[in-house]
């Protein structure tokens, strides 16, 4: 298992939170995603390493964006 933590902007709530869980859940062998609204920041429990470009379009998707 490989754990990654991403900074995410724009989030300002739960719904916000949501939005970004149900979208990085959706990519493949990701197992877990905890969202930390005060830090602003998104853990990812997958199986392998994610690409950085799929993780960067599924929170677009969600609408927001992903810290570089």
């Amino acid at each position: 298992m490989t754990q990654t933590t991403y900074g995410v902007t724009g989030m300002t709530c739960g719904h916000c939170a949501s939005s970004v869980r149900e979208e990085l859940g959706e990519l493949p062998g990701v197992r877990e995603v905890d969202v930390d609204l005060g830090t602003g920041s998104v853990l990812v429990t997958s199986e392998a390493a994610l690409e950085h470009a799929q993780v960067e379009q599924a929170i677009r998707v969600a609408g927001y964006q992903l810290v570089r």
